[in-house]
């Protein structure tokens, strides 16, 4: 009976000593844990600044395809207005030739008799159309005659010697310009004026330049 109890008592001290061994070795691990710990935080710390780095070109990034949106939707806004303004361009081109046929043929025409007379007339009317359909379509006549020259809006057909207007004058119109809104539909054709050398009379030059 002696035997047995003291054989368990030592059994249990053996046990305290394993205990005491294992909480010694945990906390030897514990204390190791808290040499690297360190380490781990600058690694949390480096980790964060790159997320803010990426997180701040992202949002750069962002801003400037808004931006470029916006430019692209204003700059087809505008496309599509001037689209819109200008897309009757070419047929009031056409039409310009119709009218400069009745001009001409109301200039030319001599009415000495009633016929003559009303065939003046009914060109008349129909001119009268033509300039307010083109005036619907904002069509508008350019003024040349007894205007300083513009190329932007004139074109020199020739040059004539004059002492009665200063020089780049436009003093005869060839055929007439037109505007369509603010943009030029067709220059016009014109003579502008030269200073009058020695007194000799006019004479006329070709001007190649528009």
């Amino acid at each position: 009976m002696a035997n047995t109890k003291k054989i368990v008592i030592e059994d249990e001290d053996e046990k305290k000593v394993q205990e005491t061994e294992n909480i010694s070795s945990d906390t030897n691990a514990d204390e190791g844990n808290d040499e690297v710990a360190p380490e781990g935080e600058a690694d949390l710390e480096a980790q964060l600044a790159r997320a803010q780095k990426e997180a701040k070109e992202n949002h750069e990034r962002m801003l400037r395809m808004a931006a470029e949106f916006e430019n692209y939707k204003k700059r087809a806004a505008r496309e599509l207005e001037d689209m819109k303004k200008y897309a009757t361009e070419n047929l009031l081109r056409q039409m310009l030739t119709v009218v400069d046929n009745l001009e001409r043929a109301i200039a030319s025409a001599t009415p000495n008799g009633e016929n003559e007379k009303g065939v003046v007339d009914g060109i008349s009317l129909t001119l009268d159309d033509v300039m307010k359909l083109l005036e619907k379509h904002h069509v508008s006549p350019i003024t040349a005659l007894g205007e300083p020259f513009d190329p932007s809006f004139h074109q020199a057909m020739c040059q004539e010697e004059s002492d009665a207007h200063p020089p780049n004058t436009v003093l005869q119109e060839f055929q007439k310009g037109y505007l369509i809104h603010d943009r030029l539909l067709r220059p016009a054709m014109v003579v502008v004026s030269k200073a009058a050398q020695n007194g000799q009379s006019a004479e006329k030059s070709v001007d190649t330049k528009a």
